[in-house]
Order: structure tokens, then C-alpha cells, then sequence
């Protein structure tokens, strides 16, 4: 799971409506070409808040206002006004990937997910081997739910599992257990040619062995693609005012390494910091945010960052669900635009780019951000003299230690 974010707005008026002409306008940055584009769908409700989810997700409460359901219908409605409205900016662009995210998206019902994809394809040219991922998490699995995902057009199913340990799932708050994540698992191995599994590591009480459980148990379904994430006590969570006892630093990187080593001998390959796949099952639409690429973002606190010719974009939509609605229906969803500055283009790219381990391309930074190499030249010669990076004349990657310590890495490409 992978969500990109943005400094949380406050949810005041809808942001000033630009025609597109505002965004063609004579700027800073000359752009030789646009990125390739992708589509991420924020489907907001879950069953449960998770103790440590600072995603904007919300328990969804059966009550006489809902008929006892989510809104499925009113939101999707809410979703293609959204996208209608965003259209003059992507306007004859193809659409690479989607992403369904949330919230727990496989609480909406099959028929909903269908015809969901079945309005955006009406209104978006998609390329013909899009990849469309969808969330999934055991608690809201049916027998044959799955199946049903893939014949309303998802290709990729990404099923947030976290860990097979019934007192590790209990300390984190999932709604389901062991068996529930097995059966989950099964079917979707069943039905999907690709699909992920979510696992996190560090967990409170969890010890090596338990974590190499963990992943034996995972790599046992022969999944085509694993992200591996180290539990973090992030801000505004119900973790950061109780915050459990999770292993110490020494002891989450042996746990690293034990993952890295075990994938590697599962044929797996660590292509970004948190990712393992088999040959041909990166997902594009992650190594796509990686890669500074395109996303229009619709949906309740969707973020979009759209390029131009001369300046590149960043967007959310409104968070809270109703009002989401509301101002989607009547034309408005975003609530706040901004053009990124020229100073901050630099760590923004390295934000995504260095995560990956082929790193990037430095005629892809002068693409996708406008800016000559100079732009980056104190950062990677900082970069390189404390070996955090290796490069040629031609690609920047990170070293193990860039990867081991990733955010000093980022950091050496702050605006000053």
C-alpha cells in the first residue's frame, strides 16, 4: 500500500477553479515532455481504524442516514463528477495504472467496483495493459469476492495481510485473524496472475523468529510481489498517544536483513526500499509515484501532482467523505492547488527517485523536473563523499548504506 502524502490542508472553501489556460500559462520550468500518468481512486471507509493508520480512513457506521451501507452509488457519482471536472488537464493523455486505495476498498461491492471501472474507462483513454490494483484486506473477504474484483476489470489485487500472527494482529487492531488472512491469500493466488501481499515488521512484542514465521508463511503462497514495511508511530494515530513497545533499532534492522535474505533465496529482488518482486511483477503504478511521474488523485483527501509545460502541480481533494460529495457534485473537490516551487523540485524528486535501487536516470531528473543538473550538483557531491550514493556519467544509485539511511540521503537535496 501506497499512499503519497501531502502536508494535510485545512479544509476551508474550495480551491479557486482554474480553466486550463492557467496551467499553459509562460513559467520557470521547460518540461521537454510530460511523465507517463496514472490514476489513483480513494475509496475512504473501513471497518475498523487501525491503531497506527494516519491514511485518511473512516470507520464506517451503519445508521438510519446510511441505510445500514456505504454510500456506494452517491460516492461513485461523486467520483466522475470529480474526474469530469479534472479532464481538460489530462486531456489526451493515456492512463498507465490505477490504483484503488483507502480506507478498505474491498467493502465496496463487486457490482459497485464494476461499474466504477466501467466509468472511468468511458472517460479516460486507458493503455491497452493498464495495470488496476485494488486494496483488499481479509476482513471483508468472501468466498469468491475476489473473483468477482477480477471480473469487473481489476488486474492486480493487493491484500493488506500485516502478519499471520493472531497476537501480532490483535496488538495492531485488524479486524481479522490468522485463518481469515490464509483463506484471503488462497483465493486471491487463485484468482489474480499478479497480486500483493502487505506485511510489517517491528511489531510490538515481535521477536526474530516470530517475524521469520511471519514470512515463511507468506512466501509459502508464492506471491508475485511483497511490501514489507517497519511499523511506525506516526502523528494523530491512537499508537502516537499510547505508544506500544516495539523492538528497538539494533533488532528491526537484523529483521530487515532476515527479509532482504529470505526474499532474495524466494527468487525475489528488492527493487525499492519497501518492495520485493518477482521478475516482471514491479508494480508500475508504485515505481511510477518512484519515478516522479504523473498521478491525478480523485477521491475524499486525494492528492494529485500533474506536470506541465512550465510548472508541475500538486492538488488534494477534499477529506471528509460527505463533504467530499457535496463539493465533488457541485463542481468543486479540490481544496487547495499549488504549483510546486522551482527550490523545492530538487528533494522532491529525491524523495521518490531514491527510494528505488536502480535509483534514476539523470536526463530523466532534467525531464521530469525542468531543472539543469546544477540544480543537484552540491547534494550529490555531498552524497557521494559520505557514500551514499554511487553514480556515472549517466545514473545515480543509492549505495546500501543510502538505502540503510535513506532519509539523511534525501534530506543533502532540501531547499537551502
Amino acid at each position: 500500500m501506497v499512499h503519497i502524502p501531502i502536508k494535510p490542508q485545512a479544509e476551508a472553501e474550495p480551491a479557486v477553479v482554474r480553466d486550463i489556460q492557467h496551467y499553459m500559462r509562460p513559467g520557470l520550468l521547460q518540461l521537454p515532455s510530460l511523465p507517463p500518468l496514472s490514476l489513483y481512486v480513494h475509496l475512504p471507509w473501513c471497518l475498523k481504524k487501525c491503531p497506527y493508520c494516519d491514511f485518511n480512513s473512516h470507520e464506517f457506521r451503519a445508521g438510519a442516514s446510511t441505510g445500514g451501507e456505504v454510500p456506494e452509488q452517491r460516492y461513485i457519482d461523486a467520483l466522475m463528477a470529480d474526474l469530469e471536472a479534472a479532464l481538460p488537464l489530462v486531456w489526451g493523455r493515456s492512463v498507465h495504472s490505477i490504483f484503488i486505495g483507502g480506507g478498505t476498498p474491498s467493502l465496496f461491492s463487486p457490482a459497485a467496483i464494476d461499474r466504477l471501472i466501467g466509468d472511468i474507462r468511458a472517460r479516460l483513454r486507458l493503455e491497452p495493459d493498464c495495470e488496476i490494483t485494488m486494496e483488499a484486506n481479509p476482513g471483508t473477504f468472501e468466498k469468491d469476492r475476489f473473483r468477482a474484483f477480477r471480473a469487473a476489470g481489476v488486474t492486480r489485487l493487493s491484500v493488506g495481510v500485516q502478519s499471520f500472527n493472531d497476537q501480532h494482529l490483535k496488538a495492531l487492531g485488524r479486524v481479522h485473524d490468522r485463518s481469515q488472512a490464509m483463506a484471503a491469500v488462497e483465493e486471491a493466488a487463485a484468482s489474480f496472475d499478479t497480486f500483493n501481499l502487505d506485511i510489517m515488521y517491528a511489531l510490538p512484542g515481535q521477536t526474530l523468529p516470530e517475524l521469520e514465521q511471519d514470512l515463511r508463511t507468506a512466501l509459502a503462497f508464492k506471491p508475485p510481489h511483497i511490501s514489507i514495511y517497519h511499523l511506525t508511530i506516526e502523528p494523530n494515530t491512537y499508537f502516537a498517544k499510547f505508544p506500544p513497545a516495539i523492538p528497538e533499532d539494533d533488532q528491526a534492522y537484523a529483521m530487515l536483513d532476515r527479509i532482504t535474505e529470505m526474499t532474495g533465496q524466494s527468487g525475489m529482488a528488492r527493487y525499492e526500499i519497501s518492495a520485493y518482486a518477482q521478475p516482471g511483477h514491479q508494480c508500475f503504478h508504485n515505481t511510477n509515484y518512484w519515478q516522479f511521474g504523473d498521478y491525478l488523485g480523485i477521491g475524499a483527501g486525494a492528492h494529485s501532482k500533474l506536470s506541465f509545460a512550465h510548472r508541475v502541480v500538486r492538488q488534494v481533494r477534499f477529506r471528509d467523505p460527505a463533504r467530499y460529495m457535496d463539493n465533488a457534485l457541485a463542481g468543486h473537490a479540490v481544496a487547495q492547488d499549488d504549483e510546486v516551487r522551482r527550490a523545492d523540485l530538487p528533494f522532491e524528486y529525491m524523495l521518490n527517485a531514491l527510494r528505488l535501487r536502480e535509483g534514476f536516470a539523470l536526463q530523466d531528473f532534467m525531464a521530469r523536473t525542468g531543472l539543469p543538473l546544477t540544480a543537484i550538483a552540491k547534494g550529490l557531491e555531498a552524497a557521494e563523499r559520505k557514500g551514499l550514493i554511487e553514480r556515472d556519467m549517466a545514473r545515480v544509485r543509492p549505495t546500501e548504506r543510502g538505502f540503510d539511511f535513506l532519509s539523511d540521503l534525501q534530506e543533502l537535496f532540501l531547499a537551502d
